[in-house]
């Protein structure tokens, strides 16, 4: 299984990819051409955003919490 950097990279180069995607499909929309099969594309990158983030927070739970009980940037004596 990933690790937690490697999902949180994933899902930040999956967001800047669909940013990109909405500005292409913004440039088609207002050159009059058909964005259905890009839409449905950036569809099926946002559901694999999700299950990236539903990956992430699982492996979030299951790492033990060293600071728990703590503020941030408490003091540690």
């Amino acid at each position: 299984m990933p690790d937690l950097d490697f999902i949180r990279g994933e899902i930040e180069q999956m967001r800047i990819q669909v940013g990109r995607q909405r500005k292409e499909i913004l440039g088609l929309q207002r050159a009059g051409i058909g964005t259905a099969s890009a839409e449905a594309l950036l569809s099926r990158m946002q559901a694999r955003i999700d299950d990236l983030c539903a990956q992430r927070d699982a492996l979030k739970k299951s790492q033990p919490h060293h600071n728990q009980g703590k503020a941030l940037g408490g003091r540690k004596w």
